[in-house]
């Protein structure tokens, strides 16, 4: 049985993968910070789950109990992060930039050296994160979730480097969905706003056929490809 933890399992796109995972046959490790909701998704299937409580902004704890977690499930093939947050801010009130800086920044810097340095020692595996297609432009409505999501998708560029040099065996895969169903999405006049089956789908086919990058859904490629070619004397506009 092949084994996965999916980081940020409470809700949205964690829960989804992992509930897909499961239903493939594979035994997964679920975490997250509300253990309400991670004993609820265990006892869906309990043949398949284990779950261990943390939150990525408490760095020294979130690893720890991930290596618990690895322990108890005798191994990892594949490690998904997908913990994130994120709040529109006009007025630029640095109390709510502060929250996604330390969740997409710092506690996600941490799992995701943790999951690489634990495949690099193994000889290879699977580490997926999940980002953002805002992660390709800076946002005036929410300035540290574009910021945030933009350094994510540098530093897994950075690692599929460190792979590639190092002859690791670890893969890297840099999954950006658009707007999606879930809590995530704010705003208003919000579209193509996809359902999380759906991104869901689409992102463990592509960490099946080993993509380095993966814009989700299809037609978000369409916006991804006109955010990086749009000159910026027109984005600034928009």
């Amino acid at each position: 049985m092949k084994q996965a933890i999916v980081i940020g399992a409470t809700s949205g796109i964690g829960r989804g993968l992992a509930g897909r995972l499961a239903a493939a046959g594979w035994r997964v490790g679920v975490v997250g910070r509300r253990e309400a909701l991670l004993r609820e998704l265990t006892a869906t299937s309990p043949a398949n789950y284990l779950y261990a409580v943390a939150d990525v902004t408490q760095p020294a704890a979130c690893v720890a109990a991930l290596e618990s977690l690895t322990e108890r499930m005798g191994g990892m093939d594949l490690c998904v992060v997908c913990s994130g947050t994120g709040d529109l801010n006009p007025t630029l009130d640095f109390s709510l930039e502060e929250p996604a800086i330390r969740t997409n920044v710092w506690g996600w810097t941490a799992v995701v050296d943790w999951a690489y340095g634990f495949f690099e020692r193994r000889g290879g595996g699977d580490l997926a994160v999940v980002t953002s297609v805002g992660g390709l432009r800076g946002s005036g409505a929410a300035p540290a979730y574009n910021a945030s999501k933009a350094y994510q998708i540098n530093y897994a560029e950075g690692l599929r480097q460190r792979a590639a040099k190092s002859a690791s065996g670890v893969r890297v895969v840099d999954l950006r969905p658009g707007l999606v169903d879930t809590a995530m999405a704010k705003g208003d006049g919000l579209f193509w706003v996809m359902p999380v089956d759906r991104v869901v789908d689409q992102m463990l086919r592509a960490v099946g056929r080993r993509r380095r990058v993966a814009v989700v859904t299809r037609r978000w490629r369409l916006v991804a490809w006109l955010l990086r070619h749009l000159p910026e004397s027109l984005y600034l506009k928009m």
